[in-house]
């Protein structure tokens, strides 16, 4: 990607990653909280300096940050039922996940499964994913 970066490069590089991240992590409107991800890295890409690794782990921040604005925003507003759910387009950034491989992430613990998505899924080194988590390099490296 490199320095002066577009917004729009860094969506097309970073997006399906972070909108996998944000799925593994069980966020009913995950393309939604895409969206907020993205609406801060386009305001805030111009000031940001550092390599592409920085970018990656800048980006991510945001992505963690709003996951758990948004199970904070869900705890305090209870959820309406309603009999049909409306149908929605699958996201052009929305890429599909192996069932099997869905199935055994919703195996895991949260802590567990957010270490592994932020690991494998968002490509963050053990550090990362560490400092991301507030957890030591040997807890991620045992998750």
């Amino acid at each position: 990607m490199g320095q002066g970066r577009r917004a729009e490069d860094v969506y097309v590089a970073l997006a399906p990653a972070v909108l996998g991240y944000i799925r593994a992590e069980r966020v009913p409107d995950a393309e939604d909280v895409l969206g907020e991800v993205f609406l801060q890295v386009t305001r805030d890409v111009d000031r940001f300096q550092g390599d592409d690794p920085a970018l990656r782990r800048w980006v991510f921040t945001i992505a963690h940050n709003r996951v758990i604005d948004d199970v904070r925003r869900r705890t305090r507003r209870p959820v309406r039922l309603v009999d049909r759910v409306p149908e929605r387009a699958a996201s052009p950034a929305a890429a599909p996940f192996d069932p099997a491989l869905v199935a055994a992430l919703h195996e895991l613990t949260p802590g567990q499964r957010e270490v592994v998505v932020l690991r494998f899924v968002a490509d963050l080194s053990i550090d990362d994913v560490a400092a991301l988590t507030k957890q030591t390099p040997g807890a991620v490296k045992a998750m």
